[in-house]
């Protein structure tokens, strides 16, 4: 949001995205001031339907003739990058904020390197948006060090830090939104904000906070999202778990995160990959601390004992006993929770991202 609006004052911007819903697409075409030029992509591995892509790509690159292509997303990555060089443009560019492929094994794997060198020789500059995303690609031997690049800190967009900001809800706000969800004034809520997969680390939360909950009743599981059940579903009994415990409530998707944050003690984020996860620099700035994984991104965000704390990744065992430390040790969770807005106010303001964005583009 807002990133290609402040574009706009230095280049003509045009968007390309999946059809989706006209609306959608017409809500981010006015709320951005850009023409939005829909393309089919899908998530999926399709070849046919990729390929009618790259046509259909390559014949907007030829007849718009723009100086950059600047793609993100895996699908929409390969088939720009590879359309885009098949059209001339001279400047191709490639965000990378996550990895699907890196829980991926036996021939799908195989096939998906072969796919992310391809996006990559197309690509004339790659941009990880984490330093260990970086350190992840060169290991895999995916392109040469020389094209790759980390803008700022890290992060496709950085935070406005004054949207996500809890001065903007009162405490009537948050008690009124703690009613009609059934929490108590007392109960101590962890927050999720995501897609409800497996990658996510959901299976290993939902086994954490039954845990949890058998030990401090007062305790509440805040679910923010949806499921994907065709491309990463979670286990049976998982799902079951979140139906029938009460004390685990799903609002399922939400536009307008910041006032669920606003009523939650600490985010709960044990993925398996990421980027830079938005969520959790969301959940900062909301003045939150979080639980995170070990893995790029969310182990640059968050420092230990600092504005939260890391754990192992697919250990439901670690993340109970930090969920139990930020429940009996006010003290401790307190303190994280002073740092969790500075940290991010001062390493992750949007604008900061914005300005080395456009200090790329112009050296370009």
């Amino acid at each position: 949001m807002g990133q290609l609006k402040f574009m706009s004052q230095y280049y003509d911007m045009i968007g390309i995205s999946s059809k989706g819903e006209r609306d959608a697409i017409d809500s981010v075409s006015k709320q951005e001031g850009i023409e939005i030029i829909p393309v089919e992509m899908t998530r999926k591995i399709t070849p046919i339907q990729d390929l009618k892509a790259v046509y259909k790509l390559y014949k907007v690159f030829r007849k718009e003739k723009p100086d950059i292509v600047h793609s993100h997303t895996p699908k929409a990555g390969t088939l720009s990058m590879l359309a885009a060089k098949l059209a001339g443009v001279p400047h191709r560019l490639h965000t990378i904020a996550g990895l699907p492929l890196l829980e991926a094994t036996g021939p799908k794997r195989i096939l998906l390197d072969i796919v992310e060198k391809l996006t990559y020789s197309c690509a004339t500059m790659i941009y990880p948006n984490s330093f260990g995303l970086k350190d992840i690609i060169i290991d895999n031997n995916y392109t040469k060090i020389k094209k790759l690049k980390v803008l700022a800190n890290g992060s496709s967009n950085g935070i406005d830090t004054s949207h996500f900001d809890p001065v903007t809800y009162t405490k009537e706000d948050n008690v009124k939104l703690r009613k009609e969800l059934n929490i108590d004034a007392s109960d101590i809520v962890f927050i999720f904000v995501g897609r409800f997969v497996a990658d996510k680390g959901i299976n290993e939360l939902i086994a954490a906070f039954k845990k949890i909950n058998r030990g401090y009743i007062n305790t509440k599981l805040l679910l923010v999202g949806t499921y994907e059940k065709e491309l990463d579903p979670l286990l049976p009994e998982t799902e079951i778990e979140i139906d029938t415990n009460i004390n685990i409530i799903s609002v399922g998707w939400q536009h307008d995160v910041r006032p669920y944050f606003a009523i939650s003690n600490a985010l709960t984020f044990p993925s398996y990959r990421e980027g830079f996860p938005n969520v959790v620099m969301q959940a900062g700035s909301m003045g939150l601390p979080s639980i995170v994984t070990d893995i790029n991104g969310c182990n640059e965000i968050v420092s230990e004992g600092l504005n939260g704390t890391i754990i192992p990744v697919k250990s439901s065992d670690a993340l109970y006993n930090a969920m139990k430390k930020l429940i009996i040790d006010q003290d401790y969770s307190n303190n994280l929770a002073l740092n969790a807005r500075m940290v991010i106010c001062e390493n992750y303001e949007r604008q900061h991202v914005w300005d080395a964005i456009l200090e790329e583009y112009r050296q370009l």
